[in-house]
């Protein structure tokens, strides 16, 4: 078990400046939140239960709480079992993926495994998609654009300030995941990728999801209308082109 002290705690909250004033009055949600949450790391937990910490905040709260979450996941060496309906929360900053409905189980396992899974909840969702664990390959100071490479391929993405060799985490959502049956020539789309089709499964009257397979094992999903399912003659086993219209770095 790690001890964890009160300097640390307070780097790793960014905390610093908050412990100067003599009164809680005028702290933020997220502010009240870190203190909170410094408060049980300093009790040198052996697993920390963070149950919908941000549930209460505003967006912009929530956005400037996010990435001492993420420092947190880092630093510790503890689980950290983390509750949420919010799934840009946990495609942030999870590892591994419990799934409850109802109080039941009902899948668990490696955190692109689940997400990745048709038969899933979070596959009707309005921002299901794929999490891509990549890393910082190139940096186009012309385009202002920076390369990830992943074990499927590459991405090209609005300029992220990382060095070159740093993991990331981007996230595509299946919306935003065209296919086409041929290579696709005369396109403003950057990023391109051979995929082959796994699964295909109808999503409401007008819509199917699609599970592909891009590389020998990363997955990807695509949600286009059921027309374009049948004049393209989408089946599984089909070799394709995902069209990667949109990527967001999570991470």
């Amino acid at each position: 078990q790690r001890r964890v002290h009160l300097d640390q705690a307070v780097e790793w909250l960014g905390l610093d400046k908050l412990i100067e004033r003599s009164s809680p009055a005028g702290l933020s949600g997220g502010e009240r939140q870190r203190i909170a949450i410094a408060r049980a790391l300093l009790t040198s937990p052996r697993l920390l239960l963070m149950d919908e910490p941000l549930s209460a905040l505003d967006a912009v709260s929530k956005r400037d709480i996010l990435p001492y979450l993420e420092r947190l996941h880092g630093e510790l060496d503890i689980p950290v079992i983390y509750v949420s309906h919010a799934l840009d929360e946990v495609a942030r900053l999870a590892d591994q993926l419990v799934l409850m409905e109802q109080g039941r189980v009902i899948a668990s396992g490696a955190l692109g495994e689940v997400l990745g899974r048709l038969d899933m909840p979070t596959a009707h969702l309005d921002d299901a998609g794929a999490v891509i664990e990549a890393g910082v390959a190139v940096q186009d100071e012309a385009y202002h654009l920076t390369r990830l490479d992943f074990s499927g391929g590459s991405l090209w993405v609005s300029r992220v300030e990382r060095a070159i060799g740093s993991r990331v985490r981007a996230r595509v959502l299946a919306r935003d995941v065209s296919i086409a049956i041929a290579a696709p020539q005369g396109t403003s789309i950057s990023n391109i990728l051979e995929a082959r089709i796994d699964e295909i499964r109808d999503e409401g009257a007008d819509r199917v999801n699609l599970r592909l397979t891009v590389g020998e094992s990363q997955v990807l999903l695509s949600r286009i209308t059921r027309r374009s399912r049948d004049q393209l003659g989408l089946m599984p086993g089909m070799d394709v082109f995902a069209q990667v219209k949109s990527v967001a770095l999570i991470a």
